[in-house]
């Protein structure tokens, strides 16, 4: 059944903002768990769209490829693919903290980014990677409300592994480590371990959020993983959502992306001469809604929860 109009435009933003749900559920495994400020999302999140693009799609001289893989096969090979990087960029800046770590990781993201776009053989440049297919091609199921079930059925999976991960005596140590290091140290555990862990984990969430990126939108270049859309606005979404939270995460996810696709369409009504000047305004929006989220309510939409125990006490 082929949808139009509102209908299309619909179906269309929850896929997108389902996308970027998975992202900023990987993100919130980082800095939300263990307090890791990652700058350099959009390296993982192009790491895993290209490695999904090249083991799905067809034979080409220009890049590799022609493995023609399922989707599934492209999506594990995302998964594993982000989840090394995040081990090898992990063991790099596992000491590192707060600012020294976002200046390490936005230099690797933009290393990573440089290199899809220049090495050629691998990636075809900045042509990109077209004709990247969608699960169940050639069926009467291939439509975009069918992969809009798909990425809801990895959101909610996704969501549920990570708020498993959350309450599991793991995450706990994770969070005691992001509030006091020296004491959780004291006690006998490996920071930097545990650290690594939560980073690899996190990165190969990001990954499985570029396949399904890429199976989507059915191209990618390396433009599509400017910091700007692939690191600035899953942040946003994630302090807005609040952090910690990961129903925060989804939330701020839908609403952030809600907004940001909704003054493009506001913008795209403007007359032509106005178009630079609006595109500027939208990013300027975004930059005072972070502003004014931090100042009126920094704990985000959905602040996170005390664990049970500490809230029965205090009711007590």
């Amino acid at each position: 059944m082929e949808i139009t109009g509102l209908a299309a435009y619909l179906v269309s933003f929850l896929t997108f903002a389902g996308v970027y749900a998975v992202l900023t559920l990987g993100l919130n495994m980082q800095w939300g768990f263990t307090g890791q400020f990652n700058i350099g999302i959009a390296g993982f999140f192009a790491v895993g769209a290209y490695t999904s693009a090249i083991l799905t799609t067809p034979g080409s001289p220009a890049y590799l490829g022609g493995f023609g893989m399922p989707f599934l096969v492209g999506l594990l090979g995302a998964l594993i693919t982000s989840s090394i990087i995040g081990l090898i960029i992990g063991l790099i800046t596992a000491r590192l903290r707060t600012d020294y770590l976002a200046i390490a990781t936005i230099g690797i993201a933009e290393i990573i980014r440089l290199t899809l776009k220049n090495e050629e053989w691998l990636t075809n440049g900045v042509r990109g990677i077209a004709g990247v297919p969608r699960p169940l091609a050639d069926t009467s199921l291939d439509t975009p409300i069918t992969y809009l079930v798909i990425v809801a059925a990895f959101v909610v999976g996704v969501y549920f592994l990570v708020e498993r991960a959350y309450v599991s005596p793991w995450g706990r140590v994770l969070r005691a480590i992001r509030e006091n290091e020296p004491a959780s140290a004291a006690a006998g555990k490996d920071i930097a371990r545990l650290r690594l862990q939560a980073f690899v984990v996190g990165s190969a969430i990001m990954g499985v959020g570029g396949g399904l990126y890429v199976h989507y939108f059915g191209f990618v270049s390396p433009e599509a993983f400017r910091p700007l859309y692939g690191t600035f606005l899953i942040w946003v979404m994630l302090i807005a959502g609040g952090s910690g939270n990961n129903r925060g995460a989804i939330l701020g996810a839908v609403i952030i992306w809600g907004i940001w696709s909704g003054t493009q369409m506001l913008t795209g009504m403007l007359p032509s001469g106005y178009s630079t000047q609006a595109a500027s305004l939208r990013v300027l929006l975004i930059g005072v809604l972070l502003q004014v989220i931090l100042v009126t309510r920094p704990q985000g939409l959905l602040p996170e929860k005390a664990p049970r125990l500490i809230a029965r006490r205090e009711k007590r």
